[in-house]
């Protein structure tokens, strides 16, 4: 719908707003049980200067949204970074962070607020909803499948969805969240038995990460991503500092069995990298992780308590091994690990996150190991030269 009603922008600058910046969407939400308020201290960590090294050659700015009783009725955020802006036909921003009411004009007054400060910035196009940080966490509108989201992956009303296209947004890709339950035989009968000849090949064996030897496991994860990951356009190579640094950051919520690394003569090549999905314990939280959550929070995952949903990080096989069966193998593994920890095993379903439409061969091996798709977000796309044409994201893996 759309009022006529005058709406007012605040800047979000200090700590009354960043507070209604966080709360606002608990409103919008309180009445849909599937909402789950994310950790205040994620979200706040991307607008930091000092902890997002987005900054350093880049911004961000936050609006609130009053009407005319000074009511919050929406948020939203925009950033752009001069080398990811660069690295599209024209220089491209975000806007991330969107919540509103069902009201189009309210909605455009957001993202006028994104189109009118980009452009400022030198930016000739916004995509959205984004994150001023990695892919894997508050990146898309939720166009299908609204269900409880994942740990910092994005829920919203279906409205949404009008709001992005009725102000001009186009459909630039799609992620799909697959979902598979962990009852074995599901794996495609070619799949499996290319999986069983990698099993038989003594030259390939897969292991479990071992956190004793921290710095060995980041860089085989450096190697097998810049391979397998950064050649895509948008995602750049990892160093081996961010690499340990990802490692470290993961291990106090790692379920070592729940990290697979696959090797061909010991050189590594392959990785599934799941994660308990913290979001059935965070949930209760009130998106503060003060002493007493976390030691909630750690107490459940080393007890295997309340967490019965496993998420898929990332999965990759370089190149030189893709379609030999590798992948199936890193699955086999893992079955073979659920099968030997039986009556310890505590999580029920995989759902592998964010498997861009762009890459079929990707979506392909994910049909393949028993997955279906369960939700969908949309990466929306506004060109700010209205008579530019529109080219979506160029596939890969064809």
């Amino acid at each position: 719908m759309s009022s006529g009603e005058k709406f007012t922008l605040i800047e979000v600058t200090g700590v009354p707003t960043i507070k209604e910046f966080l709360n606002f969407p608990v409103r919008l939400y309180v009445n849909d049980k599937n909402y789950i308020r994310p950790l205040d201290q994620d979200v706040e960590a991307i607008f930091d200067r000092k902890k997002n090294k987005l900054f350093r050659n880049g911004n961000a700015k936050r609006w609130l949204l009053k009407n005319a009783r000074n009511e919050t009725i929406g948020r939203i955020a925009a950033f752009y970074n001069e080398a990811t802006a660069r690295a599209n036909d024209q220089p491209t921003g975000g806007l991330g962070f969107f919540d509103c009411i069902n009201d189009t004009q309210a909605a455009s007054v957001l993202f006028d607020a994104c189109r009118t400060w980009l452009k400022e910035n030198g930016m000739e196009a916004m995509d959205g909803p984004v994150n001023f940080g990695e892919r894997d966490s508050f990146w898309g509108c939720l166009t299908e499948g609204f269900y409880e989201p994942l740990y910092n992956m994005p829920y919203n009303f279906p409205y949404y969805k009008n709001l992005f296209e009725s102000y001009g947004f186009q459909n630039y890709f799609n992620q799909y969240t697959y979902h598979r339950n962990f009852e074995p035989g599901k794996i495609d009968p070619l799949m499996d038995d290319k999986a069983d000849r990698i099993f038989n090949n003594p030259n390939y064996h897969f292991e479990t990460i071992n956190l004793k030897y921290p710095d060995k496991y980041a860089e085989d994860f450096m190697v097998i991503y810049n391979k397998a990951w950064a050649r895509f356009p948008g995602i750049k190579k990892l160093s081996i500092m961010h690499a340990k640094g990802l490692l470290k950051q993961m291990k106090p919520i790692m379920d070592q069995r729940l990290v697979i690394y696959g090797y061909y003569k010991n050189e590594p090549i392959a990785f599934f990298i799941m994660m308990p999905d913290i979001s059935q314990i965070t949930r209760y939280f009130k998106g503060k992780l003060h002493i007493i959550n976390k030691i909630r929070l750690l107490f459940d995952i080393r007890f295997q308590k309340n967490i019965t949903r496993v998420i898929g990080r990332i999965f990759g096989v370089i190149p030189e091994h893709q379609g030999k069966g590798v992948e199936g193998g890193l699955v086999k593994a893992f079955e073979r690990i659920i099968a030997s920890h039986k009556g310890r095993f505590q999580y029920t379903d995989l759902e592998l996150n964010w498997i861009g439409d762009f890459n079929p061969a990707m979506m392909k091996v994910c049909e393949q190991i028993g997955a279906q798709i369960r939700k969908t977000h949309v990466t929306f796309r506004y060109l700010f030269d209205r008579n530019k044409p529109f080219t979506r994201y160029k596939k890969v893996n064809v």
